[in-house]
Parts: structure tokens; C-alpha cells; sequence
């Protein structure tokens, strides 16, 4: 059996499209577009967030977001991101820090925007990809809190 090996520009395009998917979970989660957000997840994919338990399946991370406070706001700044696509070229690993901010819609809007929460959380998110024939998406997901700050 002939070993596959990707070359370097395709390499590169598929990490770039693996951080593509990361980041329009990050901002979909933001934006409160769950719908958005589940699209980005096989439809067997696990999820793991931070304290919960396993979510199984696009409808069950579906539910699990839509039991979310309306009014909470989150802004995730994600960053150290590095994406490792395996040898074959249909699989591959991510992991990012996570900087979260939170904030409530009932909060005054200033011109400097809205008072955040003072507890600001630092975390990471590993992630295992898989490309699809409707292009790469997150077949499982752990994601966790290494770090708060309560100023």
C-alpha cells in the first residue's frame, strides 16, 4: 500500500482551513448562531466543555447552547493556535488558547461598549478534525479553564 503524503502547500491550506472552522465556532458561539455553531460539527461529533459533561451528536450540543441565558454576551479571543494535520491528510489536531470575556445585554451601552464581567477566564480547546465532502469539520471537542482572574 503507497504511503500519502501532502505537500507543503497543501499542507498549509489545510491547517489554514482547519483554523478557519475553529475561529467560526468561536464567533458563532459569540453571535448566539447556534444553528452556525453545530453546522461546524460532524454529525456524530463529542463535545466536552469546560465542567460539563460529554454532548453527543449535533442536536445534543444543539440543546445544550440553546439552554443558555439570551442575555449572557461572550467575546472568546483565541490565540497559540496550532493545527497538526496527520499524514493522511483527512485528519487533524488543533489546540488553541482561549481568552473569554463576558458581559450581560441588559448592561448600559457605552460608547466603549459594555461593561464586562470582573472574572476573566483563560482556557484551551483541543480538537480533532475530519474532512468531509463538505470540507473540514469537528468530529470531537474538549475544551477547558486553566486560569481566572477576578480583578
Amino acid at each position: 500500500m503507497k504511503s500519502f503524503e501532502m505537500d507543503a502547500l497543501a499542507q498549509l491550506q489545510a491547517q489554514n482551513a482547519c483554523r478557519d472552522v475553529i475561529l467560526a465556532a468561536a464567533a458563532a458561539v459569540d453571535a448566539q448562531d447556534y444553528a452556525a455553531l453545530v453546522e461546524l460539527f460532524c454529525e456524530d461529533a463529542t463535545v466536552v466543555r469546560p465542567g460539563g459533561a460529554a454532548l453527543h451528536g449535533r442536536a445534543e450540543i444543539l440543546a445544550s447552547y440553546l439552554l443558555k441565558d439570551a442575555n449572557r454576551m461572550t467575546h472568546h479571543l483565541v490565540c497559540n493556535h496550532q493545527v497538526q494535520v496527520l499524514p493522511s491528510g483527512q485528519n487533524a489536531h488543533s489546540r488553541c488558547m482561549v481568552l473569554l470575556y463576558v458581559s450581560d445585554k441588559n448592561h448600559t451601552l457605552t460608547p466603549q461598549g459594555r461593561k464586562a464581567d470582573p472574572k476573566h477566564q483563560v482556557g484551551t480547546i483541543e480538537d480533532a478534525l475530519v474532512l468531509t465532502a463538505q470540507g473540514w469539520k469537528i468530529q470531537k471537542r474538549h475544551a477547558w479553564f486553566d486560569l481566572w482572574i477576578d480583578s
